[in-house]
This record gives C-alpha cells, sequence and structure tokens, in this order.
C-alpha cells in the first residue's frame, strides 16, 4: 500500500547511524550537521516578544512581506542582485522545503538531475520521491571535491532538467570562486538545465567570499533558484525558516505548491528571521569560532595520519579512513562503541565515499581537543592490529 519511489527510498544515512548514538552516555558527537551556538539572544527575544504579543495566526503563503523586503535588500547590498519582493521572493520551512518545492516545481516523471557526489543526504531521495532520476556527478579529493567540467559536459549531453549545485559543500566543505562558477556556466548556459543552488552554509565561507550562481549574469539568474536561509549561519535550526528567490516563473510554481502543502512558515519564526537579518556581527563571531575549529582538526586529523584536506567553508572535514584498512562504516561504529565518539561514514554522501567520514566542528574547542586524543588512540590501536 506504500508507494514503490518511498518504499525504495532508503533512510537517511546520517538518522539511521545516529539511532546507534541516542542514550550513549559521554559520547563526543562530531556527527549531527548542526551549529552548537545557542540562536543568539536578540533573536530569541523577538520571537518571545512575538508570542507575548498574539503573533500566532497565518501570514500569507508567500510570507510576511517585511521579511521578504528584509530579504531583497540583505542580498541586493551582500551580492548586487536585485529580487522583487512580491514576485521573486518565498519564505520556505527550512532551506529543505524550498528544495523540495523547487524539485516538485520544474520536474516531470523521469526527468534527470545532476547532483553532485559527496551530497547532502536529501538530494537524490528528493529527486526520486518527486519521479526524478538522478545523474552523479561524481567529484574526488584530488579535484578538492569541486566538480570537473568535462564530466559536468559528459553529463549534460543527456539534458538534465536541473543540476543541485551545493557550496559551500556539506560533507566537503568545498566552495567555489567567482571564476570557477563562470567556467561551470559556460557549459550550463549552452542547455536549458535549471540551476538550484543551496547555499545554506554562504555565511560559513573562510577563504573565499561568497558568490550566488545567480550573480553570474541575467540568464544565469533567470535559470536559477537561489535557496538558503538562517539555520546554519544564525544557529536556528530549530525555526525552520529559509528562503528561495528566483524568477516569478519558478517562485509562483513554488507558492502554488506550498500554499496546498505548507501553507506558510511558522509566524513566530518569521518574525525571528527578521532580527536575524541584523545579526553580522554575531555570525561573524560565530564564523570565526568555526575557522578556528576547523584548522585545529584538520591539522590533528593530518598528525593522526587520516588525511583531510582545508575546507573552505560550512564547519565539517571530510577526512578518508582508508589507511586504517577499515571502511568508513566499520570506522565509524568500531571509534563509536570502543572510543565513544560519533562522526558519520561517507557513505552517507555516496556510495562511492566508502573510505571517508564527516566530522563537524560545530563543538567546543575542548570537546574537539579530547575527540583528537580518543581518535589518535583508536587509530593507533587499530593500526597495531593490522600489523599482527
Amino acid at each position: 500500500m506504500i508507494a514503490d519511489r518511498v518504499k525504495n527510498t532508503p533512510p537517511s544515512g546520517i538518522r539511521e547511524f545516529f539511532d546507534l548514538v541516542l542514550g550513549m552516555p559521554e559520547v563526543i558527537s562530531l556527527g549531527v550537521g548542526e551549529p552548537d551556538f545557542i540562536t543568539p539572544w536578540r533573536i530569541r527575544e523577538k520571537a518571545i516578544t512575538a508570542l507575548e504579543e498574539g503573533y500566532t495566526s497565518y501570514t500569507s503563503n508567500k510570507g510576511l512581506r517585511v521579511l521578504r523586503e528584509g530579504i531583497s535588500r540583505r542580498i541586493k547590498k551582500r551580492y548586487d542582485i536585485s529580487y522583487d519582493p512580491d514576485e521573486e521572493v518565498l519564505i520556505t520551512v527550512g532551506v529543505s522545503e524550498g528544495l523540495d518545492l523547487a524539485l516538485r516545481a520544474v520536474l516531470n516523471p523521469g526527468d534527470a538531475v545532476v547532483v553532485v557526489s559527496p551530497h547532502y543526504v536529501a538530494y537524490p531521495a528528493l529527486v526520486a520521491m518527486n519521479h526524478g532520476k538522478v545523474l552523479p556527478l561524481i567529484t574526488t579529493e584530488q579535484e578538492q571535491f569541486k566538480i570537473n567540467p568535462d564530466r559536468l559536459e559528459r553529463l549534460l549531453k543527456k539534458n538534465p532538467k536541473a543540476i543541485i549545485l551545493n557550496y559551500p559543500s556539506n560533507p566537503t566543505g568545498a566552495t567555489y570562486r567567482r571564476d570557477e562558477l563562470r567556467t561551470l556556466w559556460k557549459y550550463l548556459r549552452r542547455k536549458d538545465t535549471v540551476v538550484i543552488t543551496d547555499e545554506a552554509y554562504e555565511d560559513i565561507s573562510f577563504d573565499v567570499a561568497h558568490t550566488p550562481f545567480a550573480v553570474l549574469d541575467s540568464r544565469a539568474r533567470d535559470r536559477t533558484i537561489h535557496l538558503s536561509g538562517f539555520s546554519k549561519g544564525c544557529a536556528m535550526t530549530g525555526f525552520r525558516v529559509g528562503y528561495a528567490c528566483a524568477s516569478q516563473k519558478f517562485i509562483g510554481a513554488m507558492t502554488k505548491i506550498h500554499s496546498f502543502s505548507m501553507l506558510c512558515g511558522p509566524i513566530v519564526s518569521q518574525l525571528a528571521g527578521i532580527e536575524a537579518l541584523r545579526t553580522e556581527k554575531e555570525i561573524a563571531q560565530m564564523t570565526k569560532a568555526y575557522r578556528r575549529r576547523r584548522e585545529f582538526m584538520v591539522k590533528e586529523l593530518n598528525r593522526i595520519g587520516l588525511p583531510a584536506h582545508m575546507p573552505q567553508g560550512t564547519f565539517y572535514c571530510f577526512p578518508s579512513v582508508s589507511a586504517t584498512g577499515l571502511t568508513a562504516m566499520e570506522f565509524a561504529k568500531r571509534l563509536l562503541f570502543e572510543e565513544k565518539v560519533a562522526v558519520v561514514p561517507g557513505t552517507a554522501f555516496g556510495q562511492e565515499f566508502g573510505e571517508y567520514v564527516r566530522m563537524s566542528c560545530a563543538n567546543t574547542l575542548d570537546s574537539l581537543k579530547e575527540a583528537a586524543i580518543r581518535i589518535e588512540r583508536f587509530v593507533g590501536r587499530v593500526c597495531c592490529e593490522g600489523k599482527r
């Protein structure tokens, strides 16, 4: 009685693994992709005040206009892209709903979607649930987990309806300079492929200034559905408020679906989002802390013998565990049970990545130092076993 496309979709590789963690004492979690910071007080205060003042109703399907105006102003100020708050901005229930709406709006049954791998766990699942088929575009550590233009060109010959670009990337932390995006656009502009960009980590970019894909030129803007939100940069995961910016044809279609399903985002979260637009200082402070933790963890992992490239954004590291002789799943399970450190097997982000694990640096520096001690002890023990 269950639809085949749902039955055949495996559960989230992240959540499935972390069912093992529940109830285990003294575990240091480097797993779940969530900021460890509490939402800045001024945002929480706005939400509290909104409840006290009785803001408990529906909003417009598109979301509060004052929030859409604020997002439009922010994007114009940051990136010099103009979006009409009435026709080209939609408030969604997190970036995840925005992605689902985008796929539902553009896909017909059987349409192909290019999914850059390693990928966030939801991408292939949502493509399948929306009657599409996945065209995996595999990236490699040698290329810093960035898209190889030749491989992209080969996949574009199959006329995909859309491509999902996520940068800075979960799980690798890879991102793109403007010139690199222009190279990708050189190939994409020859087709009618819709570019769906998940830029949820745009605030957590360390080494290069974040460049939205839509800024490249007017045609890129017209073909791009820009998705972002407040969950990662503002530590607002539980508020579930994101947004989509695109030309009216996309936003109109997405709003139609949204109005029959989710109706609107929570009004309290939207009011908190208005305040979040004013927290540049707090965002900068959290990003500075993530940068310091990233540098510590990458240095420690490489010293221990788990090669890790330096992520340019997000709060993740994606080290190889091949030197231990264990698969990613074996490594993750043994590390959890033997040393009480939780990481995510790389296979959660693509079956080709069975020698990698994702580690989140969204934890205190003291916790990361203790985790590094435990990981080193575990790796040393495993390597000794291999020499017997």
